[in-house]
């Protein structure tokens, strides 16, 4: 194996572009690919070939009294998802060994809620030590809001990043929910800065936002040191409450492109709703973002990891395992699509 880099905890090399240079992008008022040469000049000079998988465990479904409009599990939603409460231990160790298996760089724990409480923490705190230690697996985890203390017991167990997106500017935030605000997510990645926990945290472009709320949200994760930020595009399902936008695929490209050029050395991954807002312009969101979801999102399917790690390889990129990069990566052979297997009807009558 190839040995991993060596994560930061914290973005620090300057922005490349202005608020007002990442509002022309947004626009369009510059032609796309000088920008995707700008910022992938960026993504290669901190990130080099390698890719991050990581794969969502929704170890919480549901059972939330929070009403954020862009959420199926939100309360009197209706959207029909199933409910569970929190999964055992034994079964998130199971999914962490299956994502291990199936080539995750990061194991991402999700649970619904406002918060954990002290005894969830507790059970959390467990399973993470474990993985950590035994599966030698980076955690990622998304719980809610947190104080200073429980931060400190989750970085204790050896948590690596813990992820609250702030999903849209300030400005904007009191249109998509009511139950909590801005402020509280903002106390909470302070909770988890201060605690020593790797920043994660992201966007989600489409819900009726306007460019300038986009330009803030990127600036403003700059400002916080976040080094790992998602940028997602919704995904409309049944249950939410939200006025959805309009996106294109270029436009979800300048999108990844101003995350990338604001915060040069942040981990951007191309989040929930690539495969059908980027469609054909999946391989060009590589060439800018350095990580990516797998095997789903939290109650929307995505694409399955033979698929994630071909679209890679198209690419010549190669995946992050936890454990660097597989030696012979370059040497693997991809499935032929033009195999005669796969076309039948085609070759039936050859001599």
């Amino acid at each position: 194996m190839i040995a991993s880099v060596q994560e930061k905890t914290t973005s620090s090399s300057p922005s490349v572009i202005s608020e007002e240079e990442a509002l022309q992008i947004l626009k369009g008022e510059v032609p796309l690919l000088p920008i995707v040469a700008k910022a992938s000049e960026e993504r290669f000079r901190h990130f080099g070939n390698r890719v991050r998988i990581h794969i969502l465990d929704n170890i919480k479904n549901g059972y939330c009294p929070e009403d954020c409009g862009y959420c199926a599990q939100r309360k009197g939603g209706e959207s029909g998802i199933q409910e569970y409460s929190l999964k055992s231990p034994e079964e998130i160790w199971e999914d962490a060994k299956k994502a291990k298996e199936n080539g995750a760089y990061r194991f991402c724990m999700v649970t619904s809620g406002r918060g954990p409480t002290d005894k969830a923490v507790d059970k959390l705190a467990e399973t993470i030590s474990k993985i950590n230690g035994e599966l030698g697996m980076k955690v990622c985890l998304s719980a809610g809001i947190l104080d200073a203390k429980k931060a400190r017991a989750l970085k204790d167990a050896g948590l690596d990043r813990y992820n609250h997106n702030l999903n849209t500017s300030e400005a904007k935030y009191n249109e998509i929910c009511s139950t909590h605000t801005f402020q509280d997510r903002l106390t909470t990645l302070k909770a988890a800065k201060e605690a020593e926990i790797g920043l994660c945290s992201g966007i989600i472009v489409g819900m009726g936002e306007e460019l300038k709320d986009i330009v803030q949200v990127a600036f403003e994760l700059k400002r916080l040191g976040v080094i790992s930020i998602p940028v997602n595009f919704f995904i409309p399902i049944k249950g939410h409450a939200i006025q959805k936008s309009s996106l294109t695929p270029e436009f979800c490209i300048r999108v990844l492109s101003v995350f990338r050029l604001v915060n040069p050395d942040s981990e951007i991954r191309v989040g929930a709703g690539r495969e059908g807002h980027l469609g054909s312009l999946q391989s060009m969101a590589l060439y800018v973002s350095n990580s990516l979801f797998a095997e789903g999102y939290l109650n929307v399917k995505g694409s399955e990891m033979e698929q994630t790690m071909n679209l890679i390889r198209d690419c010549n990129m190669v995946p992050e395992f936890t454990e660097g990069i597989p030696e012979g990566w370059e040497d693997y052979e991809s499935k032929f699509l033009y195999d005669e297997k796969n076309f039948p009807e085609l070759y039936k009558h050859k001599k």
